[in-house]
């Protein structure tokens, strides 16, 4: 916040609007709750505050077993642009999505199920072949075990872990194998098309962290707040208005 022309009172009901609920807000309802004229300033202010998020959870490696896949989410995009479909569609980025997820099962009965502890949503470079590489590099811790379905773009991750296991992508393994990440990859897309409708493509890596950095901290309660409150003062995303 140093150097900031905004009130540092702003601030805190910014961050405490931001981590009272689970769900998000928008800068024009920000806007309205803070009873401010301007909405870039709010703008600005919400995005610092998302980036600070990113920067704390970037501090702690995902580890043990780990879900990944990929998902594509979409952004705005100019008026006028011809459209691309599938992958290469100028609509849509790729997000490497991965979950620790701890397999149980039930003594009784053996059925087997997954415990899912901690998320983390990378925006990927599509231009670049190695980003995925990139990606498994950052964010895991090397004594992970990986569990992916058999993209092609996955074959070196086996490099960077201790593990990693393969399926074809299919119905059950949706279901079962990489089961959270396609509850974190739905659950995300719900939020951001039913709060912020169109999203640039440059933005999207701090909605992401948003998304994230509350998720992982679901059980927190209100001390989403003091830990909201330490990230931001420990953050060098805040230092400059």
């Amino acid at each position: 916040m140093q150097d900031s022309k905004l009130p540092v009172r702003t601030w805190y009901l910014c961050m405490a609007l931001m981590s009272m609920t689970k769900k998000a807000i928008s800068a024009h309802e920000m806007r309205r709750q803070l009873g401010m004229k301007r909405y870039e300033p709010v703008w600005a202010m919400m995005h610092k505050i998302r980036a600070a998020m990113g920067q704390r959870d970037a501090t702690y490696g995902l580890k043990d077993m780990i879900e990944f896949d990929e998902a594509y989410f979409p952004k705005a995009t100019p008026k006028g642009v011809k459209l691309k479909r599938g992958k290469g569609s100028q609509r849509k980025m790729n997000v490497a999505v991965m979950a620790e997820s701890t397999p149980l099962e039930d003594i009784e009965t053996g059925k087997k199920s997954s415990h899912c502890r901690y998320f983390k949503m990378k925006v990927l470079e599509t231009h670049k072949s190695d980003s995925v590489d990139d990606c498994v590099q950052e964010s895991l811790g090397e004594k992970s075990i990986v569990l992916s379905d058999k993209a092609t773009n996955y074959v070196d991750i086996s490099k960077y872990v201790e593990g990693h296991l393969t399926e074809i992508s299919d119905k059950k393994t949706t279901n079962e194998t990489l089961k959270w990440v396609h509850v974190a990859i739905s659950n995300a897309k719900r939020t951001l098309l039913g709060i912020y409708h169109k999203i640039k493509g440059a933005n999207l890596q701090n909605y992401l962290d948003e998304f994230c950095y509350k998720l992982n901290r679901r059980y927190f309660g209100h001390r989403l707040f003091d830990r909201l409150t330490i990230a931001i003062a420990t953050s060098k995303c805040t230092q400059a208005d």
